[in-house]
């Protein structure tokens, strides 16, 4: 009973929601990444499964030394009592061994990688990842109160590591069609969180934690958010149109509505926050307008995972006109 206990506060400190985007990373990577045809079907599995462990034990890493290093500002967000329980159930210096733990895992995981593809450079994305996911939180660095840092950092890790990584596993090339759709997706990955900022705007302000909505202020991060989100779009459509419509299959090429029509509604919302934000600045009686901003902002876990599964259905079109060529 014991081992199942420490099992489940372990899943909840390494906050298991992630694990759909590690998930929609593989997808995206294999759909850019792998090449019909397939000479060795086995191995595309093994491969596969090796890339999605090892980007998946760097996010749970990540997830849990951020658990760790805000441990006392989540105490004070009422909507994360579960995580703080979780923690002060595990202990710090346990789950610290969690984490020795794990990195030594994945490392065994990397090394296994460079032997079947023989590319040091999934070592240093590793590194690179695992160094990320260690000073985003941790202090002296702790990444994430630096504003501009921590959006590049975001960008990075949520992003353009994990899926360069699964990319980089199955193929040599850098398909310029990639690097554009890699650009729009990362612009939007981040365009999607800037609502989660403005969320914990308050508590995050008060412990001197200075995220880029911090830095902004209300208005102009819901402008951000809009401009990221609207462009990331944009790229990301162009890269998917001219790699079917002018080279797979060009009717495929009309499930890009599926994107645009995600990106659509959360735009409408965002646009509700621009203007909430707008009157916040505006008026002398500020709390009412900010509990509506912070409610408003609660449903971004619905915009993300709308958005999110929008650019996977999508990657798997791209992933299906390759084998109906």
């Amino acid at each position: 009973m014991a081992m199942f206990k420490t099992i489940r506060l372990l899943a909840i400190v390494s906050r298991p929601e992630f694990l759909p985007a590690n998930l929609g990373s593989l997808i995206m990577g294999l759909a850019w990444g792998v090449n019909p045809p397939l000479s060795h079907v086995g191995e595309t599995v093994v491969l596969a499964a090796l890339s999605f462990a090892i980007i998946t034990f760097v996010s749970a890493m990540g997830a849990q030394l951020n658990t760790i290093s805000d441990y006392e500002l989540d105490s004070n967000d009422p909507r994360k009592e579960r995580l703080v329980q979780g923690m002060a159930s595990l202990g710090r210096s346990r789950l610290t061994s969690f984490v020795i733990v794990e990195f030594l895992f994945s490392l065994a995981l990397v090394f296994l990688l460079l032997l079947i593809r023989g590319k040091p450079a999934l070592l240093f994305m590793w590194i690179a990842g695992i160094f990320l996911a260690y000073a985003y939180s941790a202090p002296p660095l702790r990444l994430k109160s630096r504003s501009w840092l921590a959006m590049c950092t975001l960008f990075l890790v949520l992003s353009i590591l994990p899926i360069l990584f699964v990319y980089s596993t199955f193929t040599d090339e850098l398909e310029p069609l990639f690097l554009l759709f890699l650009a729009g997706q990362a612009m939007t990955v981040y365009g999607i969180i800037i609502p989660t900022e403005t969320r914990d705007y308050f508590g995050d302000k008060a412990m001197g934690v200075e995220t880029m909505t911090v830095h902004l202020g209300f208005v102009k991060a819901s402008l951000f958010g809009i401009l990221l989100l609207s462009v990331g779009g944009m790229l990301m459509g162009t890269a998917f149109f001219l790699k079917l419509a002018l080279g797979l299959q060009p009717v495929l090429a009309l499930f890009l509505l599926a994107i645009a029509v995600a990106d659509y509604i959360v735009l409408r919302k965002y646009k509700e926050l621009y203007f909430l934000s707008k009157e916040y600045m505006s008026t002398k009686d500020q709390s009412a307008i900010a509990q509506d901003i912070v409610k408003l902002s609660a449903h971004n876990p619905k915009w993300i995972t709308l958005v999110s599964q929008a650019i996977v259905f999508m990657s798997l079109m791209l992933l299906v006109g390759k084998f109906l060529l």
